[in-house]
């Protein structure tokens, strides 16, 4: 009897361990990629060395923030966190695309794993690269001497936040991809939704400095929570304007009705 209850409790852990086991498959499979190819770490430098070497270094003259904000560059530094993540994620999807004119997509779609799964796995793997562009920008800040805290609970709180922010625009990046299905049209609205997202946020000017109806799309933005999660946990006596709390609740909820409509989605790119 008592082999037998344990065996009852068992049983629903065994698809729930599969769903994971499957995510990682895919994940692993993503990051191998990165591994077999570190270069594209070094290229993936040059967008965030160029604007807090020279972006900020010129912005840094106006007094738009005021003393009590402190320095821009410091100011900048989380933004441009998001804004590296940002960019290599948004163009996660071409990577599906690829995948299904190679054949690949079409493996995974015969697989049993859920499209869900397909979809996390893809959205983890993005997360790891974003972490690979925060230890770029951490080390940029070291070396312009930008007052990064090192807390290591704050660490763990960037960490989470850049996989979060990362994994939650790879998702939008993958129903962009099934909809439009080729790589021109892709980098075309790619590139045209990349600019918006990132000026219409916090990333580099406080919110309040914006006209009224731009505070109204930023805050409908989920790059404004992530920038003030890493604004309050980044740097030294950094501070939420909107409650981390809040930030994380945000971030979550929207990465979750993206991961169930491109789980959705995802099946009609093998069509």
């Amino acid at each position: 009897m008592a082999n037998a209850g344990l065996a009852a409790k068992a049983k629903p852990i065994g698809p729930v361990a599969g769903y994971f086991t499957q995510t990682y498959a895919v994940a692993d499979a993503e990051v191998s990629k990165l591994r077999h190819d570190p270069s594209e770490l070094l290229t993936r430098a040059l967008q965030p060395a160029i604007w807090l070497l020279l972006f900020g270094q010129v912005m840094a003259q106006a007094r738009g923030l005021g003393p009590a904000q402190g320095r821009y560059i410091d100011f900048l530094a989380p933004g441009i966190l998001a804004q590296s993540v940002l960019f290599v994620a948004i163009f996660y999807g071409i990577a599906a695309i690829w995948e299904r004119d190679l054949g690949v997509l079409h493996r995974y779609m015969v697989s049993p794993a859920p499209r869900s799964a397909l979809v996390l796995g893809k959205a983890t793997s993005s997360g790891v690269r974003g972490l690979a562009q925060a230890v770029i920008v951490y080390v940029l800040a070291v070396v312009m001497g930008i007052a990064v805290d090192f807390q290591p609970a704050n660490i763990v709180g960037v960490v989470f936040f850049i996989a979060l922010g990362s994994a939650l625009f790879c998702s939008f990046s993958l129903i962009v991809a099934c909809i439009v299905r080729t790589r021109e049209r892709f980098m075309g609205i790619g590139q045209a939704l990349t600019m918006p997202i990132f000026f219409a946020s916090n990333a580099i000017y406080p919110i309040r400095l914006m006209p009224g109806w731009l505070q109204a799309i930023s805050r409908l933005n989920p790059l404004t929570y992530e920038v003030d999660a890493l604004r309050a946990l980044m740097l030294q006596n950094g501070a939420s304007t909107i409650g981390l709390g809040f930030d994380f609740a945000v971030l979550v909820g929207v990465f979750s009705v993206l991961v169930a409509i491109a789980a959705r989605l995802y099946p009609r790119m093998g069509e």
